[in-house]
């Protein structure tokens, strides 16, 4: 738990913006490669806030090596990817 919330952490401080949740992460041979939901526009209502998913990759010892935006969306919009 605390590579989770150390990655979220490190990523908010490099964007300047508000990671808050983490959907997904994995164990490499490298590391950990999590996806991390970003609040990247705040809108109002909150629904139409513009939000994010990013790949980060993070170091065996949790330091984070990268990071990349993989799709944008509105907070209220159903998910048609298939469950990603």
């Amino acid at each position: 738990m605390e590579v989770l919330r150390e990655a979220r952490a490190q990523l908010a401080e490099l964007t300047g913006m508000t990671a808050e949740s983490v959907s997904s992460f994995e164990q490499t041979e490298e590391g950990w490669v999590l996806e991390v939901e970003v609040l990247e526009l705040e809108r109002v209502p909150d629904t139409m806030s513009l939000m994010a998913s990013y790949q980060v990759e993070l170091d065996a010892e949790g330091q984070l090596t990268g990071y990349r935006r993989a799709r944008r969306y509105e907070r209220g919009r159903a998910d048609s990817r298939g469950g990603r």
